[in-house]
């Protein structure tokens, strides 16, 4: 039965077997769940059992148009159904997103939601992977992001706030700076799926602003806050033009009758909504100081409705996933088939105090023992503690005993024999290496993100550390575990002056239409993020390109193969689910 359970794992991609499939192969009865992550207090039980006395109802007949459910769902969050699509999940948008939006190249940051690395990679498009760094705690550094993506001449820009599986979080107006500054590229996509579990800030949202600008899109979850992933419901944010090219794309009747039933349900439980979103922040705050106090076990700052956590040296994340399923019935995300990550994290979704306990006297059993004493759980026999789920990296790692790219680079120079260029560089912590520098770069405040360059004839010196992320680190409690992060090099600024204000828009009546904002003048991002000299030779074989790693680098065939709570009264005061704060 353990073998059939832990096999699951293996026949999947980027992402863990169903509940229903892990039922199936069991008794009958899922494990407890910190896989999948959605809101355990919402819907409440009353709300389960109306839709239980409807269920015959629901099932029976067709739904309304996906057009009706949009409009009830606007008129709860108070945004105007011609900036709003609505899909079967947020994945069916992506997919729609890609296919009308995205021309040739795409940019994400790495680890991150799958679809956003594998939809494009499936439709031929070039991804280009910039790693978050371990050594930063995984915050996205905005400034550099950016000039990597000028560096690559890359058409496409993702964020996701927070981000899956980090939780890291980036602030509004760092988030609307950087929007303006990639106004000249095809498409901005902001995904907040995760948004409604942020504390850090009362109004992070972007979703007024993307609606005034002709290039971006905000991206919503529903199945996630609504703790109701099977459903299949979430939506997208932009200016009428972009909203409605994705809209006239979809079928008629692409949202299912439970959806209908629970998007109009909803103006009637917004206090419960608003109070299990508080719930779960607070059981975030004492998951993660449990968490912490395990030995050897990091916990990194998180704004989800998740911790990522990074396993003590010597424990491999695989065997404690199929231990914690098969020896206490609970259910763990191992990342090591997330790109940019290793089967080192976990990423352990926020559940009751209850389920916590539970999680961490497992945990103890099978990281330490009961006493907590002896060795961690052993790594699997492969020759390497580190299987990030990619051969590319796999291959990098198993030949340099976990040191990465720097490692390849300084064999390579031991020897004598490798690439020319290719400089020793010192380790950058446990997850995704800092790629070697292949040309000499300027350490300061005006280095910003090189690209790679030609092969030189010697070594040269790289960055220690990368740069602090722009936007001050969300506040935490209890302080958590996280690896000492040495004296780093200042990055260079996004400008500071923020971009010329937006006429404030007017919640439109229906029938208006609000006009998407002009082009932002392109001066901006060329003046704050000008171009590195392309290189002009190939990035030797083996190496991630500098800043990031490309989707045939990866996968190719070359052998590497917080808002108060409401005072809720009516729909007009429903704390809307697109984080814009209370509407009066």
């Amino acid at each position: 039965m353990a073998d059939n359970v832990t096999s699951l794992f293996r026949s999947t991609a980027a992402h863990s077997p169903s509940m229903a499939a892990l039922a199936r192969e069991s008794d009958g009865a899922g494990p407890v769940d910190f896989c999948i992550p959605c809101n355990p207090y919402f819907p409440t039980p009353a709300m389960f059992e109306d839709m239980a006395t409807r269920l015959r109802e629901i099932i029976t007949y067709y739904p309304s148009s996906a057009d009706t459910i949009t409009a009830e769902l606007c008129s709860l969050l108070q945004l105007p159904p011609q900036c709003v699509a609505m899909g079967n999940g947020s994945t069916e948008l992506i997919t729609w997103i890609d296919h009308l939006l995205v021309r040739e190249s795409l940019a994400v940051p790495v680890p991150t939601f799958g679809r956003w690395t594998d939809q494009p990679m499936e439709t031929g498009k070039r991804v280009d992977m910039f790693p978050l760094q371990e050594s930063s705690g995984f915050a996205l550094d905005l400034a550099q992001y950016a000039e990597f993506i000028r560096a690559r001449g890359t058409k496409v820009a993702v964020i996701c706030n927070p981000n899956n599986p980090d939780g890291g979080f980036l602030h509004k107006h760092a988030v609307v700076q950087f929007m303006d500054a990639m106004a000249d590229l095809d498409l901005v996509v902001i995904d907040e799926s995760f948004l409604e579990f942020a504390d850090a800030e009362v109004e992070p949202s972007v979703v007024q602003e993307a609606m005034l600008r002709p290039n971006v899109i905000v991206l919503r979850s529903l199945g996630k806050n609504f703790g109701l992933h099977g459903i299949r419901f979430g939506y997208l944010v932009a200016n009428p033009a972009l909203a409605g090219r994705v809209r006239s794309m979809l079928p008629k009747w692409n949202l299912n009758s439970f959806a209908e039933h629970v998007v109009f349900m909803l103006k009637e439980h917004g206090t419960e909504y608003q109070q299990s979103l508080h719930q779960v922040r607070r059981d975030r705050m004492d998951m993660s100081g449990q968490l912490s106090s395990l030995p050897g076990l990091t916990v990194y700052p998180s704004q989800g409705n998740f911790l990522f956590v990074r396993l003590p040296v010597g424990a491999e994340g695989t065997v404690v996933r199929d231990r914690m399923l098969t020896e206490h019935r609970l259910l763990v995300r191992e990342c090591g088939n997330k790109i940019g990550s290793s089967s080192r994290f976990l990423r352990l979704v926020v559940r009751p105090q209850v389920d916590v306990r539970r999680l961490v006297s497992g945990l103890e059993q099978v990281l330490y023992g009961t006493s907590r004493r002896g060795a961690a759980v052993p790594e699997q026999a492969t020759g390497t503690g580190y299987s990030s789920g990619t051969a590319a990296i796999d291959r990098l790692f198993s030949e340099t005993n976990g040191a990465g790219t720097q490692g390849l680079a300084a064999q390579a120079i031991g020897a004598g024999t490798g690439a020319p260029g290719l400089p020793a560089a010192p380790a950058a912590g446990i997850g995704m290496p800092l790629p070697a520098v292949p040309s000499p770069v300027p350490v300061g405040a005006d280095a910003g993100m090189p690209m790679p360059a030609a092969a030189s004839s010697g070594p040269q010196q790289m960055p220690q550390q990368a740069p602090q992320p722009l936007q001050p680190p969300p506040m935490q409690s209890p302080p958590m575990q996280s690896p000492p992060v040495p004296q780093q090099p200042v990055p260079q600024q996004m400008p500071q002056q923020m971009p010329q204000q937006m006429p404030q828009h007017p919640l439109a009546a229906p029938g208006q239409v609000p006009a998407p904002a002009p082009v932002p003048a392109p001066m901006p991002a060329a003046a704050s993020y000008p171009s590195p000299q392309m290189p002009t030779g190939p990035t030797p074989p083996g190496v991630p390109a500098r800043g990031g790693l490309t989707a045939a680098q990866v996968r190719g065939t070359d052998g590497l193969s917080q808002a108060p709570g409401a005072s809720w009264s009516g729909a007009q005061s429903w704390p809307e689910a697109a984080g814009m704060g209370q509407l009066s």
